[in-house]
């Protein structure tokens, strides 16, 4: 989608040189190429607040779970509400969003540590 490559210097020249292999290019300051990413979802009912999800995208900085790229998802607040987040390193997007029939969150990194995440957001 993009929006991982604001800032970059040669934008359009980096997309088309590596518009073939489908990933986001612009991570190389941080990674190596060789990284490999992938991603973890869950469905869950579990009901969340704010200050748990906060916690979580906080501890997702922390390294602990693996080279964390990218998260979001939306789930039940225990007030009823329907808690939407959106995570990149260092940043946060936390808001409520319509209700959804169930909890969702994906996780998008390199090396992520899935069972650690698990108890993360269980």
């Amino acid at each position: 989608d993009g929006e991982c490559c604001h800032g970059h210097h040669d934008e359009e020249h980096e997309h088309h040189h590596h518009d073939h292999d489908g990933h986001c290019s612009c991570g190389h300051d941080h990674h190596h190429a060789d990284e490999v990413f992938t991603s973890w979802g869950k469905e869950s009912p579990a009901k969340f607040t704010k200050e748990r999800i906060e916690s979580i995208l906080t501890a997702l900085d922390s390294g602990e779970y693996g080279a964390i790229l990218r998260a979001k998802g939306m789930v039940p607040a225990e007030d009823g509400t329907w808690i939407y987040y959106d995570y990149v390193p260092e940043e946060h997007d936390i808001r409520t969003g319509k209700p959804e029939v169930t909890g969702k969150y994906c996780v998008i990194g390199a090396e992520l540590k899935e069972d650690k995440l698990e108890e993360l957001f269980r």
